[in-house]
């Protein structure tokens, strides 16, 4: 190999010493002593014993005996010889602890092929192998055999076939047909008398009572031709069951007037009649408003929610916009879809901020949604803004991490991998011989059978995929495209990655997977809390996308710096003004990540200062003053003011605000209380935590339950799409806005 200039030449050696080691690895241990072989000569062998027992089955293509013989595999391979006849084999062991033994196969069943027979020796066993001359299953192995057991089973099958009543009537007149003897009639037998109970049934009803035995009583109902009456009750559950079908399964309400489905349904239930499109379509609206009215009770009793909301467009091209809900219930997390619009007008902020405004007054949220996540697009960012809602803006933490991780992709040899990488893999997805040829690479060289997967420009997490495929995959891809056979030497020389970005591929792999680890967590159903992101976040700044050692290949090292810089840019966790955002509050009250160890001491004391003024003036707000009546009298009643009373001694002395001091103690004490508990494992959830402990903490409980309710990310709203493009296609191009909105409600809100 280190005189082959030629790159192709180089790349053929490689393939071809990595195809010799895994065969040399793979070559069972061989003595190569002879003189020891001589020295351990057998004993004389002293007589023959004949082989009785066995066990045999059989495949499309084979018959197999499996003889036992105790240390067989320890004999050379000339000492168990098998002698093959199209009709019979003989299988003769020599010298096995001192005897010798063996079989005689005469008069087998059918012909065998001799030359694809053959034996094989396996752990105290040898299979012989007779390859069948045709494919036709074998009953037993040899003629004699067959005709013991035809001979002695005759009248033992015909005696348990006449169990039947209707064998009186019937005489058995091959393997597989009977004759009628009332109307000489003949019919098919496959070991059932079913059919025969039909003819006389049918053709000879008189003799109906005398069919009809006591064992055969199920039987004989159901010839009867009995059906159930489809009562009004079981027509409506039926009926039921078609919208649940419909909106479980997110199926066209055309469905029900297929062809198909009523023959189905006739088959099923013969006498109920399918309903009309109109009137699932009148049930569905029922079962909708049904399902709004429930989702209103439980979120009136929400202390607080949180929004999750995103567009996208349908293949029809009509832009909607899904609007999620996320609120704390009994300690348990809740979700529900609130609504998905049509977007006829443009996207801008002032027409988003109008639909989430709609949705707050339509559901009665107003004062209640503490926040709404949402992607980094400009126009979503600005409808979030103080100046159209009322409610804390948040960014989509994925979204931000696929930023920062697409900017580390902009690293021009990273880039230039990433681009090389996708040029391979496109060449195998659209050529079906190079495809062929990698699955028998892969066979010949051993390795997995998988595919290679190519990568998504807007899902960043395909890229690793991708580059862990091609890692995975990377010499039998070498091996096809240097086979000239299937690929050309152009083609070959402009698709083969360079030793470079191979190298590349292989030292990003751990941090891509680091990555997508991050993003794996945060988009989960129930795990994304807002609580995670300046943990998870911190923790990649800080451990993972650190530098290394100066060996480290200083691309990845760029890459990790531009992700840093990134992520630093659009979290900022270093800036002392993240103590008002809702995301470090949440991990404040969050039992798993109190501490906050991963800020620094002045954000840490900045933070829990936030935490106390949230938790004070949450009880200034529930406990009325003296003069919380006044400010909700009427104003005509403020007109004339009350005496004013008369201030006792021990207030002069001690002062009004003396009992406040006193209860501004009380929440310092609990906040002490709170994080002198220990923190809670990372599996635990935080909200079993408060469900527990909510009573000796009864202010941050009453916060716990407003901002732990904040999901991490806007996936809720995304997961809509899946569903949503399955429902919204061009075959149901017929579907309304509103029935678009009613059918993904009744689906994602179904108990």
């Amino acid at each position: 190999m280190k005189k082959a200039t030629r790159k192709r030449v180089y790349d053929i050696l490689i393939a071809e010493k990595y195809k010799l080691e895994m065969e040399i690895k793979n070559l069972p241990a061989i003595k190569i002593k002879e003189e020891a072989m001589e020295e351990e000569k057998p004993p004389t062998v002293g007589y023959t014993v004949k082989i009785n027992s066995y066990g045999w089955d059989q495949s499309d293509k084979f018959v197999k005996i499996y003889i036992t013989l105790n240390g067989v595999q320890q004999l050379p391979a000339e000492n168990v010889q098998v002698h093959f006849t199209e009709r019979s084999f003989d299988l003769l062991v020599k010298n096995l602890n001192g005897k010798n033994y063996s079989m005689t196969f005469n008069n087998l069943l059918k012909p065998i092929s001799v030359e694809g027979s053959s034996r094989k020796i396996k752990t105290d066993m040898i299979l012989v192998l007779c390859k069948k001359k045709q494919d036709e299953k074998w009953d037993c192995l040899t003629q004699v055999e067959k005709e013991s057991k035809e001979k002695d089973g005759c009248v033992v099958k015909m005696e348990r076939s006449k169990r039947s009543a209707a064998w009186n009537h019937f005489t058995k007149i091959s393997e597989d047909a009977v004759r009628c003897k009332l109307c000489s009639g003949e019919l098919k037998y496959a070991k059932s008398t079913g059919s025969m109970l039909n003819h006389l049934k049918l053709k000879h009803p008189f003799l109906s009572c005398d069919t009809e035995s006591r064992n055969q009583a199920a039987l004989t109902a159901f010839i009867s031709g009995n059906s159930r009456k489809c009562t009004a009750e079981r027509e409506e559950q039926l009926t039921e069951l078609l919208c649940t079908m419909i909106t479980t399964d997110m199926l066209p309400v055309s469905v029900i007037e297929g062809s198909g489905f009523r023959a189905l349904m006739n088959f099923v239930e013969p006498e109920y009649n399918v309903p009309v499109r109109q009137t699932i379509t009148l049930r569905l609206e029922k079962c909708y408003e049904a399902c709004v009215k429930s989702l209103r009770q439980k979120l009136d009793k929400a202390v607080q929610v949180a929004f999750t909301t995103d567009c996208w467009t349908a293949l029809t091209t009509e832009s909607y916009m899904t609007i999620t809900c996320h609120y704390i219930e009994n300690w348990e997390l809740r979700s529900s879809v609130l609504q998905t619009e049509s977007l006829a007008e443009r996207h801008t902020a002032e027409n988003l901020a109008a639909k989430l405004n709609t949705a707050v007054d339509r559901w009665g949220l107003a004062g209640r949604v503490l926040a709404c996540v949402h992607d980094n697009a400009s126009n979503i960012v600005l409808a979030n803004t103080p100046r159209y809602v009322a409610w804390e803006s948040i960014s989509c933490f994925a979204h931000t991490l696929q930023l920062a991780i697409s900017d580390g992709f902009s690293v021009s040899r990273v880039e230039c991998a990433v681009t090389a990488a996708r040029k391979l893999v496109a060449h195998f997805h659209h050529s079906p011989v190079a495809t062929k040829a990698l699955e028998r690479k892969q066979i010949q060289l051993q390795v997995h059978q998988h595919s290679l997967i190519q990568s998504s420009k807007t899902c960043w997490n395909s890229v690793y995929d991708m580059f862990e495929r091609l890692s995975e995959q990377r010499w039998a891809i070498t091996a096809v495209l240097s086979d000239s056979n299937v690929t050309k030497q152009s083609d070959a020389r402009m698709l083969q990655l360079q030793d470079e970005h191979w190298q590349l591929i292989e030292d990003l792999l751990p941090v891509l997977s680091t990555l997508k680890c991050a993003t794996t967590v945060m988009s989960a159903e129930q795990s994304a809390l807002i609580s995670n992101i300046y943990p998870i976040c911190n923790s990649l700044l800080q451990t993972h996308l650190k530098s290394e050692a100066s060996a480290e290949n200083a691309t990845v090292t760029a890459f990790k710096s531009a992700v840093s810089c990134s992520l630093e840019r659009h979290m900022t966790p270093s800036d002392p003004e993240i103590t008002g955002k809702p995301a470090l509050i949440a991990s404040l009250l969050d039992p798993r990540h109190k501490h906050l160890r991963f800020l620094s001491p002045v954000v840490q004391v900045a933070a829990k200062a936030k935490l106390l003024e949230l938790a004070s003036r949450l009880e200034i707000e529930e406990l009325p003053s003296a003069g919380a009546e006044l400010r909700g009298a009427e104003p005509d009643e403020l007109e004339e003011p009350p005496l004013k009373k008369k201030t006792s001694a021990i207030v002069m002395l001690l002062g009004e605000g003396y009992t406040e001091k006193e209860n501004e103690d009380a929440v310092e004490k609990e906040l002490e209380d709170y994080f002198r508990e220990p923190c809670l494992s990372l599996e635990s959830s935080p909200l079993e935590w408060w469900k527990m402990n909510g009573q000796r903490f009864p202010r941050l409980a009453k916060l716990a339950n407003s901002y732990l309710c904040i999901p991490g990310t806007s996936v809720p709203a995304e997961r809509v799409f899946s569903n949503a493009g399955l429902t919204v296609n061009r075959l149901r191009s017929r579907l309304t806005p509103e029935h678009v909105n009613m059918l993904i409600f009744l689906n994602k809100n179904k108990q």
